[in-house]
Parts: structure tokens; C-alpha cells; sequence
């Protein structure tokens, strides 16, 4: 099949290298010069496991009345939210309550080892170093931390996931670099787990696709789908072009191109930040990730570098970084691992990008609906860790190929 890719982050570019793997003819279409320009640049970089990472799904974590307010408060309404911002904020708190909460998770841990294992088979199969480290530590800065994501942890402990309680003098022994001074009532410690460098990936995939035939368009707006059959719109060409699929990958933009085809998705772009500082000694910087469910922010390592990711604001803020989420994401990175990195040198890179996330806290894979039209968007703050899993199972759905995992908690039709 001829077929259209909207969209060039991690999930784009993985979605291209599997279809042309299968032998398709396939056209990515990208608005920016580059691959992973958006959401995908300088992601947290956790792998697994993915359901701890800060704002996966709303039944992970503190009650919103805590989220929003107080000392502990990490979600922010900023310049730009208004009264949709607040009706998604509604939905996706109902989200948290709902009956079937504890089954999104359970679709969610089953989609993230699924993803897990293909981005291994495919650094494998493409021998390419993505600055993996490996194991993933959440610190418990006090016991009422362990409540956060308890259900969580119960959750990818039935999954059969080694998931185990440590003390604090352990937690030290597992990331030597962590300070002696800040406060520790202890640790879960997941040795499974594992981060990378998305970024990279994603460029690899990129060049993986091209090898195989794919195209990229950079520099291509899509500013419409087509109502009737399987093509688009590219700002600045008269003619649609027509394809025999179309697969949206868009992120944020996907909201806005299907609104016209009568497909609502409650998309919202949950804002997030980084801080990449070059690494200064290895001993006192983090080996693996570092999770701290308090201040919900994650600690990487990605090869020479140190990252530290935090914050969520609903609301585009008119662009304006807020200073305070900063501080707070640089004091943790020197309150935990003091000297591991070079926080003030002008190498830092500071970066402000959106998570486009569903209410519920699941990505969209499959059929729109709509005939030729297929969807792989919605990822969220787990859209590096899902990107290949999802980018195999649509590609078997597409080729009328039963997937190797279940789809059916991700399909459009939920909303």
C-alpha cells in the first residue's frame, strides 16, 4: 500500500520503520526540518518501567486537591488553559475514579513490556548505542510517598515485574551518587528497569525507514485530512495528495485535523519541562533512573549527560518558562546526586514541550472510523516508552494481522 505518515516524532518514525519494513510504499509528513522536533526532543528518557513515570495516567499518583495546591503541588493552570483546559482537567480527574481505572493500567503495563521488548529487538537488530542505562529507583523521601503510586506497584508486581522494597542505606549502595544529606525514608528498586536517549532513536528509526524506501517530507504542513478518501492537504499545494491509508501521528495536531471530519479527541497538551546538564563524575552522578513520586520529576542518565524532568501545566503559558518549576527541577538534581553534573555550565539546555495526553491517560492505536484513516497518537508522557510497541501492533492491524497484544483499550471508539 501507498501510505501517508502525518507526524516525525518517536511514534511517527517508528510507525514509518515498521511499515516499510513490511514492504509498504510509505510518505512521512513532518511540519518542522527535523525528526522529533516537538514532543519527542529531549524527553525524560524512561523506558521502564513506564507506568511510574510522573503523569502516565491519572490514577497513579496524589488526589488533584494536592496536585493543585500546597507545598507538594506539581500541576499548574497557566495563560492559555481556559474553560477547556478546565473541562479536561474535569475529565481526566473522573478518569482517575473510574471503575475501570485498574484496567487501563493493567492495558497500559501490558502495551509498555510489549514496547519494552521490540525497542530492544530493534537497537539489537539496528546495532545502534541509544545511551541506555538500566535500573530505575523511586525514592521514598518519606513513607506516605509509597501511597502515590501504590497501585502502581501492585499492578506491575502481578505482571510477574521484580519490584522490591529497600531501605535507605540500600538505595545508596544501587546509586552511590545519591546524597547522604537529603532526607530518605527509602526506596522501591525495579533492576528491569531502563532509560534511553528518544531523541536519538528517533533519528535512527528515520534513517532505518529511509534505507528501506520511506520518505520524509520535512518542512510539510498537513493543514487537512481528507473528508471522503484516504489523502491530505500540504499547505501551499493546490492538489490533495491521495494515498491508499493515511496514519495520524501528529500529537497535539491530531485534535485539529480530525475535528473537521466530525472525529472528536480530548486531546490537551500537558506541558512539561527538562534541564540536560553535561556530566561532571560519573560516581556522583545517577547510573540508572531515578524517580522521585513527590515532586513527581525523573532523573536520567543518557550517556554524558544528566536530566532532570518535571512540572505539568495545562495551558500554552504564551511560551514563558516558569522560573520556580525550574529551581525546583534544579535543586533536585543537586540535592540528589550533588556533583554529578554541571548545572551552571552554558552547555545546560532548558526545555519547555508539550505531552499530548487523552483524559485517561492511554494513547489512541488503530481505526478512526473512518475509512482509510488510521490512528497512533495520544501518548502522553509515555510516548517514548510506547513508541515501537505501538508503531508493530498498528502495523499488524493494518496488514489485517492479529496484533501481538490486545488493542482494544486504545481504540478512538472510547470517546
Amino acid at each position: 500500500m501507498q501510505i501517508a505518515i502525518v507526524g516525525a516524532g518517536i511514534v511517527g518514525a517508528a510507525t514509518a520503520y515498521e511499515l516499510a519494513a513490511d514492504g509498504h510504499e510509505v510518505t512521512v509528513f513532518e511540519q518542522r526540518g527535523a525528526a522529533a522536533e516537538e514532543a519527542s526532543f529531549a524527553s525524560a528518557g524512561l523506558l521502564a518501567p513506564a507506568l511510574l513515570t510522573p503523569w502516565a495516567q491519572p490514577a497513579i499518583g496524589a488526589n488533584l486537591r494536592r496536585q493543585l495546591w500546597g507545598s507538594d503541588a506539581t500541576l499548574r493552570l497557566v495563560r492559555g488553559a481556559g474553560s477547556a483546559g478546565l473541562r479536561w482537567l474535569w475529565r481526566w480527574r473522573q478518569a482517575g475514579r473510574s471503575p475501570a481505572a485498574l484496567a487501563q493500567l493493567a492495558a497500559l503495563a501490558g502495551l509498555g513490556r510489549y514496547s519494552l521488548a521490540r525497542t530492544r529487538e530493534l537497537t539489537e537488530l539496528l546495532q545502534v548505542d541509544i545511551e541506555t542505562s538500566n535500573g530505575a529507583l523511586v525514592l521514598l523521601r518519606r513513607p506516605d510517598c509509597l501511597e502515590r503510586v501504590q497501585p502502581t506497584v501492585t499492578l506491575l508486581r502481578e505482571a510477574g515485574m521484580s519490584l522490591s522494597e529497600v531501605d535507605a542505606d540500600t538505595a545508596r549502595l544501587i546509586e552511590p551518587g545519591l546524597s547522604a544529606d537529603t532526607p530518605l525514608a527509602g526506596a522501591l528498586y525495579a533492576p528491569d528497569g531502563e532509560a534511553g536517549n528518544c531523541r536519538l532513536f528517533a533519528l535512527v528509526l528515520r534513517q532505518a525507514a529511509q534505507d528501506l524506501g520511506a520518505q520524509f517530507m520535512f518542512g510539510s504542513k498537513v493543514r487537512a485530512l481528507g473528508q471522503a478518501a484516504a489523502g491530505l492537504r500540504i499547505a501551499g499545494e493546490d492538489a490533495p495528495r491521495r494515498f491508499d491509508a493515511v496514519v495520524l501521528c501528529a500529537g497535539l495536531a491530531s485534535a485539529g485535523l480530525l475535528r473537521p471530519l466530525g472525529l472528536r479527541l480530548p486531546l490537551a497538551a500537558l506541558y512539561g519541562y527538562t534541564i540536560s546538564a553535561p556530566l561532571r563524575e560519573d560516581t556522583h552522578a545517577p547510573q540508572g533512573a531515578v524517580i522521585d513520586p513527590l515532586h513527581r520529576l525523573i532523573i536520567t542518565r543518557q550517556g554524558q549527560r544528566v536530566r532532570v524532568s518535571g512540572g505539568a501545566e495545562i495551558g500554552h503559558g504564551g511560551g514563558l518558562q516558569h522560573q520556580a518549576t525550574l529551581q525546583t527541577l534544579y535543586l533536585a538534581l543537586s540535592g540528589w546526586f550533588p556533583g554529578g553534573a554541571f548545572a551552571s555550565s552554558p552547555q545546560v539546555q532548558v526545555w519547555r514541550g508539550a505531552r499530548p495526553m487523552l483524559p485517561d491517560g492511554a494513547p489512541v492505536i488503530g481505526a478512526s472510523g473512518l475509512p482509510g484513516l488510521w490512528l497512533n497518537t495520544g501518548h502522553g508522557a509515555c510516548g517514548w516508552a510506547q513508541a515501537c510497541g505501538s508503531a508493530r501492533a498498528l502495523a499488524d492491524v493494518m496488514a489485517a494481522r492479529a496484533p501481538a497484544i490486545d488493542l482494544q483499550a486504545f481504540s478512538a471508539q472510547r470517546f
